[in-house]
């Protein structure tokens, strides 16, 4: 009887102590999260791994597709998404913590096209845009009244195109350009950046039922990296290129 009422009572608490731990999503996306060696890495999974530290959080790191991650972000207890651009849609969605980077979005084409866009309007006007239809990008410009915007299913598909001259534009953003150009067989030399028109601040998105004095302590252990200068060498080691959130 001790024994059944004993082990009752562990599987009672059972619950309440899973709950406490953080499940934290991103999906594959180099440089910010990828696989190496079968773990979570990149600069992104780097950044959120100092703050399960600095916070002494309870937490896992998992790869998952992009729109499973968002289900469960949304609708499940103590899950996190990261990185996740900050939209007007989103807001109520989530509470955020960040922003842990800043992404600038441009135009770009191959040098032998030999295109100059110095304006909006000469990248509507200019020939095809593909773009992955899924992307934030994609909607943005198609707000934006572009009619020349071809939907891809990747960004590899995208790339692929530009390099066999079936486009003549795509846009993307500083961040993973080099590893998307190397998915379709480019390299940055081959290709012409042009005007940027979009910057997007990435931020943590925490589930709605998560406790909320939890992300307050995350925010502020983000502001303690900002200020003793430990978020600026993580983002110069793995994206030197990038600009300050």
């Amino acid at each position: 009887m001790r024994l059944r009422w004993f082990l009752w009572l562990v599987l009672g608490l059972l619950p309440s102590w899973a709950a406490g731990e953080l499940r934290l999503l991103t999906e594959e996306a180099p440089p910010t999260s990828f696989l190496h060696d079968g773990k979570p890495d990149g600069y992104a999974v780097e950044v959120v791994r100092e703050l399960i530290r600095r916070t002494d959080s309870a937490a896992t790191i998992e790869l998952l597709p992009w729109t499973r991650a968002y289900h469960l972000a949304k609708t499940e207890s103590d899950v996190a998404l990261f990185s996740v651009v900050r939209t007007v849609d989103r807001e109520p969605s989530f509470q955020w913590v960040g922003p842990i980077l800043r992404g600038s979005t441009r135009f770009y084409s191959l040098k032998s096209s030999q295109l100059q866009i110095d304006s909006l309007e000469q990248a509507a006007h200019a020939g095809t845009l593909a773009l992955p239809k899924q992307w934030y990008t994609y909607e943005t410009l198609e707000r934006m009244g572009f009619t020349n915007l071809y939907g891809v299913p990747s960004a590899k598909h995208m790339v692929t195109m530009l390099k066999h001259g079936r486009v003549k534009l795509i846009a993307t953003e500083d961040l993973t350009l080099r590893e998307e150009l190397a998915s379709g067989g480019l390299t940055p030399d081959e290709v012409q950046s042009h005007l940027a028109f979009m910057r997007s601040d990435y931020y943590i998105a925490f589930s709605p039922n998560t406790d909320a004095a939890q992300v307050r302590r995350w925010q502020r252990a983000l502001d303690g990296m900002g200020e003793d200068g430990s978020l600026r060498r993580i983002r110069e080691r793995w994206l030197p290129q990038v600009e300050r959130p």
